[in-house]
């Protein structure tokens, strides 16, 4: 398995993983046309985050997306994990270790001084898997508004 940079010519397959994704969680609704859209502006503007993907003899097995930002309250830069997904064939055998290690690696890096992170409530599976990889949970209550 490869993990790399996301390409514009992954876009569409990115898209799909996002949809399987977002059927999951019950904020969002699946949307490839509004997913590939905020894929696409990721991808040509670096400086707002970045997208690696794990290949496996060239097919996309699994993605996650790297948001950077300034957290006021560490003076600092940070990093929001914003999506993370490995397809359904894939899972359980350590693509999805692989693709967070090489994000966290990536925002070391980057000197990013922490990754956050949302799960749904209900997803004990996720939560679980993120807690053995250092993450806890945070006292903060997340809350939106759609504009």
């Amino acid at each position: 398995m490869k993990i790399s940079l996301a390409l514009e010519e992954d876009v569409s397959e990115l898209a799909q993983l996002l949809c399987v994704l977002f059927e999951q969680e019950i904020d969002f609704q699946p949307d490839a046309s509004k997913h590939e859209k905020g894929l696409r502006t990721i991808i040509s503007h670096p400086e707002m985050g970045v997208i690696f993907v794990a290949k496996e003899e060239g097919n996309i097995v699994g993605m996650i997306l790297l948001l950077l930002t300034i957290s006021t309250a560490l003076g600092e830069k940070v990093a929001w994990l914003e999506d993370m997904v490995v397809k359904l064939n894939w899972r359980h055998q350590g693509v999805g270790r692989a693709l967070l290690n090489h994000a966290l690696a990536y925002a070391r890096s980057q000197k990013c001084e922490r990754i956050s992170l949302l799960t749904d409530k209900a997803n004990s599976t996720a939560q679980q898997f993120y807690e053995k990889l250092g993450f806890a949970h945070s006292a903060m209550t997340p809350m939106r508004r759609y504009l």
